[in-house]
C-alpha cells in the first residue's frame, strides 16, 4: 500500500512542502480500526521504544534497590533536551547508581534545548555524555547491568543480556514474535527495533491500559513508568515538545523518536496510535497528533486547544512574520483488518 499524503506546507498561496506517511490505530482487541497509507508499514522505533526499553530495569526492582524518584524513572524513557531541570535529575541518577558518565557509550554532546545550549556555551561548557538526549535511557539500563552484575563494558551490544530481555519484552508488548523484529543501531548506540506499526501501536495500547499485559510484572513496571511519564512531562522531552504536551493530558502517554516515528495511545478510549512521517521530519509531529485527536472526536478539547496553542499552523519567517500555513491534508479510513 503506498504512503499517504499526511501534511502540505504553503508559502504565498502555493505549495512548498509535502509530507507523506502512514498512520496506524489498533483497539484492544489488536484490530487496525483506523488508518492512513499502510497501517502495517515497517519503521524503526527509535527513541519511541524508550519506554519498553525501561520495563526490563523496573520490573527487575531497580527502583526500590536505588532508591529511585519518578523524576528518575521518567528521564530514563526520555529524549530529553539536557535543560537544567533535566540535567540536575541526570546527575541525581547516576549518583544514586554510582556510575559516572564516563560509563556511557552515547556520545558527548551539547543540549538540544536551544536556550540551554547558549547558557552552557556563554559559561565556556564542553560537551558531555550526560547531555546526550538518551543518557537517561543509558544510566537506566546500566544500573540494571549493575545490579544484575553483567559485564557493564558490553551493555549496549544486542547479545548483552539486558539487550536481550529488552528485545524479548519489546516483542512481547507488540504481541509479535521476535524474529519478526529485525535489529539495527540507533544514533545512540543501542540496538534499534523494526516492526509494523500496527504492532507499535498495540504495544502503546498496553502502556495506556495495562490491564491488557498478562504478566503481572510487566505490568506492574508499566504501571511505574507510565504514572511517571505523566507526573513529570517535562522529563520525558522538554519544554513544548510534542510528548511532554500530550503527556500532560493524564489520559495520555506518548514518547517521540527520531526520524519522524510517533506513539501515543488513550486510555479510556483503548486506542494505540502510531505514525511514521517517510522524510523524517518531526515538525509536523504536533500537527498529526491533532488532526487525529480531532478526526476520533476526543473528548478532552483542552488537549487540542495546547495543541494549536503551542504548535499554530502559521509559518513564520526569522523575524516572526507570518509567510505561509501548514494543513493537515489526511483522513482516517476505518477498517477491521486484524494487526
Amino acid at each position: 500500500m503506498e504512503s499517504a499524503l499526511l501534511v502540505k506546507e504553503y508559502r504565498a498561496g502555493e505549495m512548498e512542502c509535502a509530507h507523506y506517511g502512514h498512520i496506524s490505530i489498533t483497539d484492544e482487541h489488536g484490530k487496525v480500526v483506523y488508518s492512513v497509507g499502510n497501517p502495517h508499514f515497517r519503521a524503526f522505533t527509535r527513541s519511541s521504544a524508550k519506554p519498553f526499553q525501561a520495563i526490563p530495569g523496573i520490573r527487575a526492582g531497580i527502583a526500590s534497590h536505588y532508591g529511585l524518584s519518578a523524576q528518575e524513572i521518567a528521564i530514563m524513557a526520555s529524549s530529553h533536551r539536557s535543560e537544567p531541570a533535566h540535567i540536575q535529575v541526570l546527575e541525581q541518577l547516576s549518583a544514586k547508581i554510582g556510575l559516572g558518565e564516563e560509563c556511557l557509550v552515547c556520545a558527548a554532546s551539547y543540549p538540544l534545548n536551544e536556550e540551554s545550549r547558549n547558557e552552557w556555551l556563554r559559561g565556556q561548557g564542553e560537551k558531555r555524555r550526560i547531555l546526550h538526549n538518551c543518557s537517561g535511557k543509558h544510566l537506566g539500563i546500566l544500573g540494571y547491568s549493575q545490579m544484575k552484575k553483567v559485564d557493564l563494558g558490553s551493555y549496549a551490544e544486542r547479545e548483552h543480556p539486558v539487550q536481550r530481555e529488552i528485545l524479548e519484552t519489546m516483542a512481547y508488548m507488540a504481541g509479535i514474535e521476535q524474529h519478526e523484529i529485525q535489529l539495527g543501531t540507533d544514533g545512540c548506540g543501542f540496538p534499534v527495533f523494526s516492526l509494523p506499526l500496527s504492532a507499535l501501536s498495540n504495544a502503546y495500547l498496553k502502556l495506556a491500559c495495562p490491564d491488557l499485559i498478562k504478566d503481572a510484572s510487566t505490568r506492574r513496571a508499566v504501571e511505574t513508568i507510565t504514572a511517571a511519564m505523566n507526573e513529570f512531562p517535562l522529563m520525558v522531552g522538554g519544554t513544548h515538545r510534542v510528548d511532554s504536551v500530550l503527556l500532560e493530558d493524564d489520559n495520555i502517554v506518548a514518547k517521540g523518536g527520531f526520524k519522524g516515528v510517533f506513539g501515543f495511545a488513550l486510555k479510556k478510549e483503548r486506542l494505540g496510535i502510531t505514525f511514521k512521517i517517510l522524510d523524517g521530519s518531526e515538525e509536523e509531529w504536533a500537527w498529526i497528533a491533532q488532526s487525529i485527536l480531532e478526526q476520533i472526536g476526543y473528548t478532552n478539547r483542552a488537549t487540542i486547544a495546547r495543541l494549536r496553542e503551542i504548535y499554530p499552523p502559521d509559518i513564520r519567517n526569522d523575524a516572526g512574520t507570518i509567510v505561509g500555513r501548514a494543513e493537515s491534508e489526511f483522513i482516517l479510513q476505518s477498517t477491521e483488518k486484524s494487526v
